[in-house]
């Protein structure tokens, strides 16, 4: 009797305690920050609203609006930027987060494992992100670091931004993206093997090229329809791949909900690239009246990165960039910055892309500058990296914007970067998904408010 009156009370005790253990199991609430901001530019416009407040609830805005309209949720953390200028956080389409650029060696192509690029990855993340760009896209590096990069991120396992993935750029046999001008019995063996994920000749091969990088988790396709800069052994302008096998890529990724971006410097190339859907042309340095007609016409992207040639011409030399590519690019460089300001003015569609890793990871803003100086408004500039970006990468529900429902990913620079769009270069406060990445512009953050942003790109 004994034992059943205890087994009995036992019980009992368990079913009144189950209500406080499920109440203590179930999740606390989201943290809830309230953001002053003296002016802030929501991606969408080309001015500023004044004395605003943005509410954050967990990892998304929860509200926006005056102070007057926007009730503080009680006991919400507050962070007071009224004296600065707060933007969505910053997008760049054209990243490659595993490399370097401060060796051009081609003796490292034989020297490294996919492992140095990884642990390249992991700082050029952070480095990125407290730079204020919270989002990227990487558009080329070893399968399948970039996806692996991603999921790390967004596990928390790492800091860094989002990461719109893509594996190698594909590339036809001796084109961009193959190892080009070296002994027939040299070869760069890794697991897995990069030929399997990176050259494909004919539209059969494309296909299977591109359905093995979607099997394997990426989110964008990138194609070689020209010859390149850094790369051995073939001209810039010269058209690589067919129609029909940039067309087998394209439906390929489309079928699957992936968008295409093609590397392609030459007019033909271009052409090619465009008349086959891809939805974004990178670089685009030697596009032509034709080639301007017809991205307006499908409306495809440029993704132009017109700052790096100042790097590849100054510092990039002491790294020992290869005399071949020297030259190429002193044939390019100035040719794409005109051909970008002849593109903005025909009312071509923009998208702020750097090639970050042909350059330091972190300086990717100084490209705004050049933006501005070959006819983009500081506005339009910001907002081909915010909500225009968005929109290319196929973001616009998450990123982008300063809204209702967005992730809550700001920066806030104590200089206006409508007046001086270096006042981007250096971003003193960022927050990504609600949390505080970077804080050296409030009391908060431990240190006083950043200079403006003075002086020219180096």
């Amino acid at each position: 009797m004994t034992r059943f009156c205890s087994l009995a009370a036992l019980v009992a005790i368990a079913l009144f305690a189950a209500p406080a253990a499920i109440r203590a199991a179930d999740p606390a609430p989201p943290r809830t920050l309230v953001i002053k901001a003296g002016r802030l530019f929501d991606g969408t416009g080309d001015d500023y609203r004044r004395d605003v407040v943005i509410v954050v609830e967990g990892e998304r805005i929860k509200a926006v609006g005056p102070a007057a309209d926007v009730s503080f949720p009680e006991g919400a953390e507050t962070i007071d930027l009224s004296n600065a200028f707060v933007l969505p956080g910053l997008i760049d389409c054209h990243t490659h987060l595993g490399g370097r650029a401060d060796r051009y060696d081609e003796i490292y192509k034989f020297k490294d494992t996919p492992n140095n690029s990884a642990f390249a990855a992991v700082k050029n993340a952070r480095t990125t992100v407290e730079a204020g760009f919270t989002t990227v896209r990487d558009v080329g590096s070893r399968p399948f670091l970039a996806v692996d990069l991603r999921d790390a991120i967004g596990e928390g396992f790492l800091v860094g931004p989002r990461v719109v993935a893509s594996g190698p750029g594909i590339s036809m046999t001796g084109g961009h993206g193959d190892l080009n001008r070296f002994a027939p019995q040299v070869r760069v063996s890794t697991f897995p093997d990069e030929r399997d994920f990176r050259i494909a000749d004919g539209p059969d091969q494309v296909r299977k090229v591109v359905r093995a990088q979607i099997k394997h988790g990426v989110d964008v396709v990138k194609v070689h329809a020209s010859g390149g800069v850094l790369s051995r052994g073939d001209a810039p302008g010269a058209a690589q791949f067919t129609v029909e096998e940039l067309r087998a890529a394209v439906d390929e990724a489309h079928a699957a909900g992936r968008k295409v971006a093609a590397h392609a410097h030459g007019a033909q190339g271009i052409k090619n690239a465009v008349v086959a859907g891809v939805d974004s042309i990178e670089h685009g340095s030697l596009i032509d009246d034709e080639g301007i007609m017809l991205m307006l016409k499908h409306g495809t992207w440029l993704v132009a990165d017109i700052y790096n040639d100042d790097y590849l011409l100054g510092k990039a030399i002491e790294f020992k960039l290869p005399q071949e590519s020297i030259d190429k690019e002193r044939a390019l460089g100035q040719t794409q910055r005109d051909n970008f300001a002849r593109c903005v003015k025909a009312g071509v569609k923009v998208a702020f892309g750097t090639d970050a890793g042909v350059y330091p990871h972190g300086d990717n803003a100084r490209q705004f500058f050049y933006m501005v100086k070959y006819g983009l408004s500081p506005a339009r500039a910001i907002r081909a990296a915010t909500s225009d970006a968005a929109e290319l990468v196929g973001r616009s529900q998450d990123v982008g914007r300063v809204a209702p429902g967005l992730y809550a990913d700001l920066i806030a620079v104590p200089a206006d970067p409508l007046v001086d769009v270096r006042a981007l270069e250096s971003v003193p406060l960022v927050i990504k998904g609600g949390v505080v990445v970077k804080d050296e512009l409030t009391a908060r953050g431990g240190a006083k408010p950043a200079a403006a942003v003075a002086g020219g790109n180096k």
